[in-house]
């Protein structure tokens, strides 16, 4: 049974699932600008996601995300793929995933939440929005949503 708690200030364990070098700077840097004391772990592809989600291969000591921010557009399995698989398995789906995504196409925003996305955003061009977004995703997730543990 997956304990609950309110993350209390507690760090939580993001996983970002993004192949675009410069969205990732964007993100590192928006979490630093935030001071934002989470641990946020990169991987830049559907495949290497999952990998890490199932603590396998090289990510065999990888810590269980509490928050999972995915890209739709990525290589070898994209984001959609990877949505599908994590919200099948019993272990997985109960980790919050937020799409972050450059996409604004209804079909995408429709598809996401059919898969049980807990959340849609649209990647801000603006490096000052993007800090914004970055900061509301983590004060929503950290401090008002009950996480699973």
């Amino acid at each position: 049974m997956t304990e609950l708690g309110q993350t209390g200030g507690r760090s939580i364990e993001v996983l970002l699932v993004e192949d675009d070098p410069g969205d990732v700077l964007l993100t590192t840097e928006a979490f630093e600008h935030n001071k934002v004391k989470n641990s946020l772990h990169v991987v830049n592809d559907g495949e290497q996601a999952l990998a890490f989600l199932r603590r396998e291969g090289r990510y065999a000591g990888a810590p269980r995300p509490d928050l999972i921010l995915l890209d739709l557009n990525l290589p070898r399995k994209d984001g959609r793929e990877v949505l599908e698989e994590v919200k099948a398995d019993a272990g997985l789906r109960s980790i919050p995933v937020v799409v972050l995504t450059t996409s604004e196409a209804d079909e995408d925003i429709l598809r996401s939440y059919h898969l049980h996305a807990n959340a849609y955003v649209t990647k801000p061009v603006d490096f000052d929005q993007f800090i914004r977004v970055v900061r509301q995703i983590d004060d929503f997730f950290v401090t008002v949503v009950k996480l699973p543990r």
